[in-house]
């Protein structure tokens, strides 16, 4: 039986799941951590790769990348990296986004060629941000990678000799890319850096994209969220809510997504179909920043935010700690209202972090809808899914059934999937192939949440983000 591996090379660590190419049984995983920050030399990766995969790649058939997403590797001439990569977390290029959007048409312009108007996690920003800030190293761009697309040229059995290739999923995150045609926008490119750089090959989702040095298959790759869809066999009418390093909302749909205001980014998806996603700064985070103010652990957060009642005797919280990217409020940061000598409790503090959490994905869930979306089930997934009080209270700030999936690697997963997609399209899986369709590994098990919507607590909230709006720097 032929063998697949998927890899998730997300900001944090590399994971490696080596799986069944027909059912995507998990035979063998691993994983290796990542330097923390907001920039990253490619090297960390290729090296976390390494270790995660020694033993285990090469058992592969086939091998697929998908990569945390906006992150900017500039090579020069000879296909060196010129400096760390910027990572889609760094904000510090928000006002060369304010710049790019207007200079070049406005956010209808933006939306209607590239399918979103960039913040400053996109591509394009950070390139602005470098002819800007680091003029000597812009001088010495030849070519922009994505981070998928580096470690796919790197797994390459001669990467100097390959061309790079990436695939219209994660290059629908860079700002010079149309989801709606598939096709590159040089010129986006050209007038953020000031020169004409050279990008990689977009490859078809079920194309091999090259050959390793042990001769497995490489799939097309993809970015983070492209995989997590693939990884979880999304239906129509399920909206993802990952709650992680950041937060996001999700669907695939059969058609491109244009949100002039910017909240919605209209991506492309893994599968030739489309993923218009809401993505926010803050996330799993906040629940452990207030855990440490609270001197507890998450699991006792989680606890105490179940013993209080809904509304957090009216305390809340607008968990824009490291500035927001939905709304685009980069200079923002935490604010907290209604504390009173009465609601001053450990419990009512952390029942208004997971409310806050959950109601600014609300929120995003709302921007989705706005664009034609009608969530039928929400889709929990991510770090805090595991928390008791996240399970419990989802369903009633999104106000419609929430699945929670058993917990796994879904963006290796669905890494593993698209190689087991090439694989069989390519003929190469002696003794077994499904005809080059994708194939369709059975769902995880999982577990579905229900409760009576409470809209007064999003009415809390909502009154608090929208004054924030009126005083906070945007």
């Amino acid at each position: 039986m032929p063998l697949v591996a998927g890899i998730d090379s997300s900001t944090q660590s590399t994971k490696i799941l080596l799986c069944r190419a027909e059912d995507g049984t998990v035979v063998a995983e691993a994983a290796a951590p990542h330097p923390d920050g907001t920039e990253c030399h490619p090297d960390h990766w290729w090296q976390a790769l390494n270790a995660a995969g020694r033993d285990l790649l090469e058992r592969a058939d086939a091998v697929g990348v998908a990569a945390q997403q906006h992150g900017m590797i500039v090579l020069d001439e000879d296909g060196e990296v010129i400096r760390p990569a910027m990572l889609w977390n760094d904000v510090k290029s928000a006002p060369q986004a304010a710049a790019l959007v207007s200079e070049l048409g406005g956010p209808q312009e933006w939306a209607a060629r590239t399918g979103s108007v960039p913040t400053m996690s996109f591509t394009v920003t950070k390139l602005r941000w470098l002819a800007e800030r680091e003029p000597e190293h812009a001088r010495r761009v030849r070519s922009v990678l994505l981070p998928h697309d580096w470690l796919t040229w790197r797994l390459r059995a001669a990467p100097r000799d390959a061309e790079p290739t990436t695939d219209r999923g994660d290059a629908s995150g860079t700002g010079y890319f149309s989801p709606a045609t598939g096709s590159w926008l040089p010129e986006y490119a050209q007038a953020a850096l000031g020169a004409p750089v050279a990008l990689p090959r977009v490859v078809a989702p079920a194309e091999v994209a090259g050959r390793t040095s042990w001769g497995a298959a490489l799939s097309a790759g993809t970015g983070d969220n492209m995989g997590a869809a693939l990884g979880l066999g999304l239906a129509d009418g399920d909206v993802v809510v990952s709650i992680g390093t950041s937060g996001t909302a999700y669907a695939v749909t059969a058609g491109p997504s244009a949100d002039a205001t910017g909240a919605v980014a209209g991506f492309a998806d893994a599968t030739g179909r489309f993923l218009p996603l809401v993505a926010t700064v803050n996330a799993a985070r906040v629940l452990a920043v207030t855990a440490r103010m609270l001197g507890i652990g998450t699991d006792r957060l989680s606890d105490l935010a179940l013993a209080a009642q809904p509304g957090a005797g009216g305390l809340t919280l607008l968990p824009y700690l490291d500035g927001e990217r939905t709304p685009n409020r980069p200079a923002a940061n935490g604010v907290l209202r209604g504390l009173t000598t009465s609601n001053a409790t450990p419990e009512n503090l952390a029942r208004a972090a997971v409310e806050a959490v959950l109601c600014s994905l609300a929120d995003a869930i709302d921007h989705l809808r706005a664009c034609g979306l009608s969530p039928a089930r929400v889709v929990l997934i991510g770090g805090a899914a595991r928390s008791a009080a996240i399970r419990a209270i989802a369903p009633k700030v999104f106000g419609v059934p929430v699945t929670v999936p058993e917990p796994a690697e879904y963006v290796a997963l669905g890494a593993a999937r698209q190689a087991a997609w090439a694989l069989a399209a390519s003929a190469t899986g002696a003794g077994w192939s499904v005809g080059g369709a994708l194939p369709q590994w059975p769902s995880r098990p999982a577990q579905t949440y229900t409760a009576e919507p409470l809209p007064h607590v999003r009415e809390q909230y909502a009154a608090l983000r929208d004054d924030a709006a009126a005083w906070q720097l945007s």
